[in-house]
């Protein structure tokens, strides 16, 4: 994969797919072969911290005890006290917030209440606090460094399925920082996969509302 097999596909996704009122986001799909993912060690789930940004804000939502809410307020979108913890037990409620944020923050030394009050609503989402991401956090920690990388961070995952989906930029960013992005997010994934190239199937870029064009 090369910056003009980039541009190529980027330009025949434009071309190909209808505009719409508001700037989609571009995701970069993977569909992998001879993968077992029955086995923990060739199955994909690691985050990259992208050099460009996704083109829009990140929301971040924070799970906090008392010592860390107060340095949360100051950036994160929205503070969950354990106080309010149990509003979250109507489905509802904990359905709105799970598919309203990007990424959980947890004060590490309330974890187990967080898994049992929001574990069944944002496990499957791939969002429960993660140490792997960082961002499980001791109660008086600097909350605005993680926050900020967050805004340039994507996760990778293929667990049951051998394919991946990946935001990499979106129509208002440039080319070359979406090119930049791709780049990115394509060498790591070769990095992560257990024979490399050789389990690489196919790649595709695609628009929130576009059909897939594969990148040759």
């Amino acid at each position: 994969m090369n910056k003009e097999t980039l541009k190529k596909a980027l330009q025949e996704l434009r071309e190909n797919s209808k505009k719409r009122k508001f700037s989609q986001s571009i995701d970069l799909i993977f569909t992998f072969r001879d993968l077992n993912l029955k086995n923990p060690d060739e199955q994909l789930d690691f985050s990259i911290t992208l050099n460009q940004g996704i083109g829009r804000k990140v929301k971040v939502a924070a799970l906090a005890g008392p010592e860390m809410a107060d340095n949360a307020k100051k950036v994160c979108d929205v503070v969950i006290t354990q106080a309010d913890f149990d509003k979250y037990k109507d489905k509802k409620e904990a359905k709105k917030l799970a598919g309203s944020y990007d990424y959980f923050l947890g004060q590490a030394d309330i974890m187990p209440k967080i898994a049992g009050a929001f574990g069944r609503f944002l496990g499957p989402r791939n969002k429960m606090p993660n140490p792997k991401l960082g961002t499980i956090l001791p109660g008086k920690a600097p909350v605005e460094p993680v926050y900020e990388k967050l805004q340039r961070t994507v996760r990778v995952i293929a667990k049951k399925a051998p394919m991946a989906q990946v935001k990499v930029g979106s129509e208002s960013m440039k080319e070359e920082e979406v090119i930049d992005n791709i780049l990115t997010v394509y060498n790591q994934v070769i990095h992560h996969l257990p024979k490399e190239k050789s389990n690489l199937k196919d790649v595709y870029v695609k628009l929130t509302m576009s059909k897939p064009v594969k990148v040759e």
